[in-house]
């Protein structure tokens, strides 16, 4: 910094001076020129002062003031020059308009102001008193304020710094144009230095800052070229709980603006301290969970315990038993801890005997108890385990709460559309957790968790990898969640509902031809009065009665024998265009699926597929155009034959 900046003011110091000495030469207006001399003497002073203090300067204003005063030297070197020729013709061919004096000595007075302005902000001539506007910043009077801000960032205490991240916090949100300004003027790199190294108010401020900053993906990208995933990496990993879920909340603004930096705070641990954080009191520490002990009756000892492929179905329907009454029997553990317990043995016993886990600093820990987390395939192996934070168990339950919620909120962002940090949570804890909290956390926890799990299917429908590593029908965890999903969908009235359907849909290829509990309340849900409920269970009915899910038939007949054909008749004549064309779409995958059903011929259905083939905003739609011949076409195969009757 400090040897750019004098060489950036070597040039207008020797301007300067030369001025200074051109003037005592002049000829002509002699006293306008001795005027121009003081100025310019006392800028010049300001200038010299600025090069001494230049380890403090702050450049980006420096640079536009030297620039600006650069060029009023040179109009002042230029209008002292013709003053200093002699002669008759000199002075009859030199004209200088009676204003120019005027003018140069105005724009003197604004380089001295802004000088003045430039040395108070670094540090130099610094008192309490208001600094005020600098003469450059007169069309632009935000743009002081952020100069301002960001030289104290720079130069200040740390008291002072928290303050100033503080009304960056303000400008940041109060539009978009102020964050592209703190960005453009180089406001993120002391941010960052100030959430490494300040005190727990000023990184909490400065880690607040930054998540408002990243407003679109350009943005993001400068913030993440800066290294802001470094330093919040370490906040995660060792810094206060309260500092900890204002950084979580600002990586999921970061990957919320900018999917594109996910990998880069992968690539940093982050995804490892924040599925600590949420386990912390959530599930205990792996490492107690080596040792099955003999009165343990969880659902995966179940699985385990079966050594006969034919009981294979019975061994699931007791499963379900106990899933569906947690606290049925008083004698053994309760269904969240064996389902807690068992998984994170299985998890271990997948795991090559000579595997160590990962700590934070990435060494191999060779503690007694230790317990290694993989995932079924070695080139996939991560290590998330917990990272001990000293006194974090002493934080206030508020405190807790809040960074499990903005945990929960940054693994959703982090993991929308993301294969590679899905399976690293999936292999984790994560989604032992996930469950847990969908059960008994508060609110926010519970829909961040809800939106996790959503992204999460989401990348699993798409990856069949994916689907039967981590959402196998035995997998105990993956059943917790199902039925805390169910238990949501069932109940119908709160913020989880939508996530929670859109989850089971994703879920739809998941589960077997015994699974039966999971159409049933998903039909009741078609009567909802609410159109984007009715929507989105719609499109994931489709996704259990598309011929893409082997079970397609089995599923359609659960739909029928639900009572689900009236409600999407319903729907296709009488909901919104929202809703008409999934009812539809499903509708006709029932029909082709299922034609003989004597439930379709009761409710004529063949005659709504006749009547939504004639109306234009539904017969336009693809999907559906290639659909609609095709049932109505099985339906009328089916009555020819002497199925029931249409009339």
């Amino acid at each position: 910094m400090a040897g750019v900046v004098k060489q950036l003011l070597a040039r207008p110091i020797q301007v300067a001076d030369t001025v200074t000495k051109v003037a005592d030469e002049a000829q002509s207006f002699k006293q306008d020129c001795q005027e121009i001399k003081a100025k310019i003497d006392k800028l010049a002073g300001l200038l010299r002062q600025v090069a001494r203090a230049s380890n403090e300067v702050y450049e980006r204003p420096t640079r536009r003031i030297v620039d600006e005063t650069e060029q009023v030297l040179d109009k002042a070197l230029t209008l002292v020059l013709k003053c200093g020729r002699t002669g008759i013709l000199g002075r009859l061919f030199t004209i200088i308009p009676a204003a120019a004096f005027r003018k140069l000595s105005m724009q003197l007075e604004n380089s001295i102001g802004d000088v003045s302005w430039l040395l108070a902000v670094s540090g130099d001539n610094k008192d309490d008193e208001y600094l005020g506007l600098p003469p450059i910043a007169a069309n632009e009077p935000i743009l002081c304020l952020i100069w301002e801000q960001i030289a104290i960032l720079y130069t200040g205490t740390l008291e002072e710094r928290s303050d100033a991240s503080a009304s960056l916090v303000s400008l940041a949100r109060d539009n978009d144009r102020y964050s592209k300004l703190i960005i453009e003027e180089g406001g993120v790199p002391p941010l960052l230095k100030l959430a490494k190294e300040g005190n727990p108010e000023g990184q909490e401020n400065a880690a607040r800052a930054i998540g408002l900053l990243g407003r679109d993906a350009e943005s993001v990208e400068q913030i993440v070229n800066s290294g802001v995933c470094a330093v919040f990496a370490k906040i995660l990993k060792e810094g206060k709980m309260k500092v900890q879920s204002v950084v979580a909340w600002a990586v999921s603004e970061l990957a919320a603006q900018h999917p594109k930096c996910q990998d880069h705070f992968s690539q940093n641990n982050i995804i490892r301290f924040l599925v600590s954080h949420l386990a912390f009191e959530t599930v205990e520490e792996h490492s107690k969970y080596s040792i099955v002990t003999k009165h343990s009756s969880s659902m995966h000892s179940v699985v385990l315990a079966s050594t006969n492929p034919q009981d294979s179905d019975k061994k699931e329907h007791e499963m379900d038993s106990h899933m569906a009454r947690p606290m049925g029997n008083q004698a053994t553990p309760s269904q969240m801890q064996n389902v807690v317990t068992n998984t994170m043995v299985m998890k271990g016993k997948n795991v090559g005997s000579s595997a160590t886990p990962l700590q934070p600093n990435g060494q191999a820990n060779q503690s007694k108890g230790a317990h290694p987390i993989a995932g079924a395939r070695s080139h996939h192996r991560v290590s998330i385990s917990g990272t001990s934070i000293k006194g974090r168990e002493f934080e206030d339950p508020g405190t807790k709460a809040q960074m499990k919620a903005m945990a929960a909120r940054a693994l959703w962002l982090l993991c929308k559309g993301n294969l590679s940090i899905c399976r690293s949570v999936t292999e984790s804890r994560a989604l032992l957790c996930f469950a847990i909290l969908l059960e008994k956390s508060t609110d926010d926890i519970r829909y961040y968790s809800s939106l996790a799990l959503m992204e999460i299917t989401a990348v699993a429908e798409q990856n069949s990898e994916l689907r039967r590593s981590s959402f196998k029908p035995t997998a105990a965890a993956a059943k917790a969640i199902v039925n805390q999903l169910l238990k949501v969908i069932r109940q119908g009235d709160s913020d989880l509902l939508i996530p929670c359907i859109k989850t089971i849909g994703n879920l739809a290829r998941t589960f077997r031809a015994s699974e039966t509990r999971v159409i049933g309340p998903l039909v009741k849900l078609l009567d909802e009065t609410e159109a984007e409920v009715s929507m989105e269970t719609t499109i994931a009915l489709n996704k259990f009665a598309t011929p893409q899910n082997y079970l397609h038939l089995n599923h359609s007949k659960a739909i029928v024998d639900g009572g689900g054909v009236k409600h999407l008749i319903q729907l296709v004549y009488f909901g919104e265009q929202m809703v008409q064309f999934p009812s539809l779409t499903l509708l006709c995958y029932i029909a082709y699926n299922v034609p003989d059903s004597e439930v379709l011929a009761q409710e004529e259905v063949i005659i709504v597929l006749e009547w939504a083939s004639k109306q234009a905003h539904l017969a336009g739609n693809h999907d559906i155009d290639e659909l609609l011949p095709e049932a109505k076409s099985r339906l009328e195969l089916y009555r020819s034959r002497g199925s029931r009757g249409y009339h």
